[in-house]
């Protein structure tokens, strides 16, 4: 009798301990995040915040702002995380590259990632989408 008794008790210890993210809401939040820093432990924080966004919210709606230093994270020869931004891009998540930062990088459109789309301005995309209702996320410092 103990050893059912202790048996399942650990049963339930391991149910009542699952770590693993569930669903907490189906509504189709409206997320902006972005990305000004080049730091690839950043870039690292950023993949594993938007994969915890779709797991507690996979019909979230989220775009990916990325300028300043955070436009190498769509640079075909710089990005170690094309793996990733490809397989976000196919759930939903837009990855924009701002014009103002790859003209004052002197970053052709080609050089971006395929998935990649633009914007006049990271900041005013930023701007518009608040002014939308979308929740903001600044990613990095």
């Amino acid at each position: 009798m103990k050893y059912i008794f202790v048996t399942l008790f650990c049963l339930f210890l391991l149910l009542a301990q699952k770590t693993n993210a569930q669903v907490v809401s189906n509504k189709k939040h409206k997320i902006v995040l972005q990305l000004v820093s080049g730091d690839t432990a950043i870039y690292r924080m950023l993949i594993r915040q938007l994969g915890n966004i779709k797991k507690v919210a996979p019909n979230a709606v989220v775009e990916v702002v990325c300028h300043g230093g955070g436009i190498y994270i769509l640079d075909k020869d710089k990005t170690n995380y094309k793996p990733e931004i490809e397989d976000f891009a196919k759930n939903g998540v837009v990855w924009a590259a701002c014009e103002n930062t790859m003209r004052e990088r002197k970053i052709p459109k080609e050089q971006l990632l395929p998935i990649s789309t633009t914007v006049p301005s990271g900041v005013f995309e930023v701007i518009l989408k608040q002014e939308d209702g979308w929740s903001y996320l600044k990613i990095g410092y």
